[in-house]
């Protein structure tokens, strides 16, 4: 049976949310110093807590009118 994972197992690789990735003054590194090749690297592993959430969209704002029949 195929392990299921919390966020799902479509986790687009990504340097931003790899657990050895590090961020000093700004600039973003590989602590185990590898790089991204053909989109891919071996040693990627997800970490949740470095992803950062996309804003929410604002909401629309509606009048007294848009609610009278």
């Amino acid at each position: 049976m195929k392990k299921i994972k919390f966020f799902g197992n479509n986790i687009e690789v990504s340097c931003e949310y790899c657990a050895h990735s590090k961020i000093q003054n700004d600039c973003q590194f590989c602590t185990i110093n590898r790089v991204l090749k053909n989109g891919k690297c071996r040693k990627f592993s997800y970490n949740p807590i470095m992803r950062v959430p996309l804003r929410a969209n604002n909401l629309k704002r509606y009048k007294e009118e848009d609610f009278l029949l």
